[in-house]
């Protein structure tokens, strides 16, 4: 994966992970004390010794559980109630997941509640120390200065996909210098700067970390004399593009040139062996999500018979695209009626009236789509990778949007870039706009990122998002 176009993790979601290693550990510590006041009988009992283990297990699978939840994300738009009911099931889960552990595996028993004292105090410590976090401008720690070298049609993608302030979490953007040859009226709401001085001094004076090269033109306009003196004084010199990837977690299709498709994309992953490594993971992952989900899935099957009648159908299956622009059957459970395409093949939509009250629910938590795990291990999906498409429509969306074509280069997923930040579509535009999410993937794509793809979608699936 490209750590530099990661746009995840911010300076503040670095804060506040260290923040909760810190309080963790302390809670942990504190509890481990009091108890043992309390426990004077048994000071020299060899369980105490053994704590330790439980915190070296216990910390980093809480943190992925947090991470899971979504609350080291930067942009999460929640209330405080929703918060701390991300904290509990983060914790429990993790309580969960450590307990199970130590049940199947010799590692010496713990004093007695030791975990269950030390899971209370410590969601009762994140909860407190996300109360503070609010209270305070933690988001400020960190922060980078930014100068945008232009005001015209390119600069415009900031003010068009970074409006809200949390699009701006870790950067300040201090103004947009305007350009020769720029397209006129741009920018229209943010600060304007028309530069009496040399670029280099105005950087120094402004205590600026970075400049973003957005002009329209730069053939002749670019100071680049002013810009290899910025450089020289450690100021970062990065073009729009690259800026918005990394800010957005998404391409600006409309706006990149045919070498960013050439140079850019991550090429690591098409030898035979890549594709057998990845597959034989993606095979043993499904079979374990299938022992893990069949009584879910049995249950479905119950529900849709009851609601339908005994005769109705269980699967549904639609042709679908996939690598290398490939036909296969994809399969789901059912969750429209089943005439539902009776005048032909149409987009879903929000609130859509074929859908069925069991198919509303499965549709939120995703159980719908459990049956795909056959199409991961029969090799036509991996777990992470853009949704496939029906061949119905992507055959007019690769005659319309640049580069959607790019999608077929990588196998199509469970799961994806585009459903955490865009977890809806239903027309041609929104395609566009996965389409973003989809390039940016396949250009950053790896294990790492694969992962925290996964662990955030089980947000998704824990709080019913996205549908």
């Amino acid at each position: 994966m490209n750590g530099s176009h990661f746009s995840e993790f911010k300076p503040s979601s670095s804060v506040i992970i260290i923040s909760d290693i810190v309080a963790i550990c302390t809670t942990f510590l504190i509890c481990e004390i009091l108890l043992k006041k309390i426990d004077t009988g048994n000071l020299l009992n060899d369980s105490w010794h053994h704590s330790y283990i439980y915190l070296m297990i216990f910390l980093p699978i809480l943190l992925l559980t947090l991470l899971s939840v979504g609350l080291y994300n930067g942009r999460l738009r929640v209330t405080s109630s929703g918060i701390n009911s991300r904290v509990v099931v983060a914790t429990s889960l993790a309580y969960l997941l450590v307990k199970s552990i130590y049940h199947v595996s010799l590692i010496n028993e713990l004093p007695s509640h030791f975990a269950e004292y030390n899971l209370i105090a410590v969601s009762a410590s994140i909860m407190l120390l996300r109360f503070i976090i609010s209270k305070t401008p933690y988001q400020n720690l960190g922060v980078k200065r930014i100068l945008i070298l232009g005001a015209g049609r390119r600069a415009s993608l900031i003010e068009q996909y970074m409006r809200r302030k949390s699009d701006r979490i870790g950067i300040d953007i201090v103004g947009f210098v305007e350009m020769e040859c720029d397209a006129d009226g741009s920018i229209q709401n943010e600060k304007k700067i028309i530069l009496n001085q040399p670029l280099e001094t105005y950087v120094i004076d402004n205590n600026i970390n970075e400049v973003v090269i957005a002009c329209d033109e730069r053939r002749e306009v670019l100071p680049n004399q002013s810009l290899f003196s910025c450089r020289r004084s450690g100021v970062k010199i990065i073009d729009i593009i690259d800026f918005f990837e990394r800010e957005t977690g998404q391409v600006a299709v409309n706006h990149v040139y045919p070498s960013w498709i050439i140079y850019g994309s991550n090429n690591t992953y098409h030898s035979p062996i890549h594709h057998s490594l990845y597959w034989a993971f993606n095979a043993v992952f499904a079979l374990c999500i299938f022992v893990l989900t069949w009584p879910f899935m049995l249950m479905t099957v119950v529900a849709i018979k009851f609601e339908e009648g005994w005769r109705a159908p269980v699967l549904y299956s639609q042709s679908r695209t996939g690598l290398d622009g490939k036909i296969f059957k994809i399969y789901k459970f059912r969750s429209m009626r089943t005439d539902a395409e009776k005048d032909g093949v149409k987009w879903a939509q929000l609130s859509d009236p074929r859908v069925t009250r069991v198919g509303a629910f499965i549709r939120k938590y995703r159980i719908d789509e459990l049956p795909q795990l056959f199409n991961v291990i029969n090799g036509d999906m991996d777990f992470v990778g853009p949704r496939p498409e029906r061949p119905e429509f992507t055959k007019v969306f690769e005659h319309e949007i640049p580069y959607y074509n790019h999608r077929f280069n990588v196998k199509p997923g469970l799961t994806g870039w585009a459903q955490l930040k865009y977890p809806y579509g239903s027309n041609e535009n929104d395609a566009v706009e996965k389409l973003k999410y989809d390039l940016y993937y396949i250009k950053n794509r790896g294990f790492l990122f694969d992962i925290l793809i996964l662990l955030r979608t089980a947000e998704i699936v824990i709080f019913g998002k996205g549908r």
